[in-house]
């Protein structure tokens, strides 16, 4: 792999970036119901609330989430409150993700103190899903797991594996290895907590063809260490730092048809769930007449985890 003209580190990483968004501390920045296929095999409503909190500790070159976060550890009581706020305005849903820009378990994007109003909100829920880098994944998970189960809580965690591209991995800026995740799967599924795993397609530095063979190989990788699921995120530029490398040559975002092999192949495997994020998904097409058509049938397989016959397009 090719020497970079850009440095990366976290230093140029943030000197790279516009500036983020101006966020409330008392509300969420987003939140969702959504459909999603359990581990159960049942398609059911997931509530999503996007929380605002302190930006991630870790300067991964590929992200964009720090956009939607504060520079100070929030105020105690900020977070439940977001919950509240969310809760009150969506539909009745099975389950609850917590999602944070970051990790659940860093102590200064959720203060620990507000755990015990966290898991009264989550009660009523089937299970709650956080996201957690592997190296915060530690004795913390086993505490808000056991005060989960106290109310019939299932407590799973999403850890971002990105790709097992063994130059890719390190450039990524994630500061972890193969071995760490691998630790970090194997400690949690000891405890009992069940894990899904980030998948990036075509991250820096690999070709097209490249991408969807190492997304897929880091599929499998991830259900060899016994994870239950996977979501596919497709690279995206718009963290100032992509820019750069696209202009580099270094980096392009995936087309649609790389998103519609992975999960289709990502299926046959039938090692666990497998998933697209279908935000935004219009801007990996090449074709307006087909992109809608080709995006309803994605959402189905997510769904029905199965595959559906490819929609043929006149134009393209």
């Amino acid at each position: 792999m090719a020497d970079l003209p850009i440095e990366l580190t976290d230093r140029s990483i943030v000197a790279a970036r516009r500036d983020r968004n101006a966020l409330d501390v008392g509300t969420p920045y987003s939140f969702l119901v959504e459909p999603e296929r359990t581990h159960a095999g049942r398609i059911e409503d997931v509530a999503t609330v996007f929380l605002t909190n302190r930006e991630c500790p870790f300067k991964c070159l590929m992200c964009d989430l720090w956009q939607n976060t504060v520079e100070q550890t929030v105020p105690l009581g900020a977070i439940p409150r977001q919950i509240d706020f969310a809760l009150q305005r969506l539909p009745p849903a099975r389950h609850l993700k917590l999602y944070n820009s970051g990790n659940f378990f860093d102590a200064k994007a959720i203060p620990r103190e507000d755990w015990p109003e966290i898991v009264e909100r989550a009660r009523g829920f089937q299970s709650v899903i956080v996201e957690n880098h592997p190296k915060l994944c530690g004795p913390p998970c086993l505490d808000f797991r056991d005060r989960l189960a106290e109310h019939g809580v299932e407590l799973e965690i999403a850890v971002g594996l990105e790709t097992i591209h063994p130059e890719v991995l390190p450039r990524l800026n994630k500061q972890m290895t193969l071995d760490d995740y691998a630790r970090a799967v194997a400690f949690l599924a000891e405890a009992g907590i069940r894990v899904r795993s980030f998948v990036l397609l075509r991250p820096p530095f690999l070709t097209e063809q490249e991408g969807v063979e190492w997304a897929l190989r880091s599929v499998e990788f991830a259900f060899d260490r016994g994870v239950s699921c996977c979501a596919v995120i497709p690279t995206r530029a718009g963290n100032g730092m992509m820019e750069q490398l696209a202009a580099a040559g270094q980096f392009s975002p995936p087309e649609l048809s790389s998103l519609e092999t992975v999960l289709e192949e990502g299926i046959a495997l039938k090692r666990g769930r497998v998933f697209v994020d279908l935000w935004d998904a219009q801007q990996f097409a090449t074709c307006r007449r087909c992109v809608d058509a080709r995006i309803s049938r994605l959402a189905r397989m997510n769904l029905q985890q199965r595959s559906e016959v490819l929609i043929e397009c006149a134009d393209c």
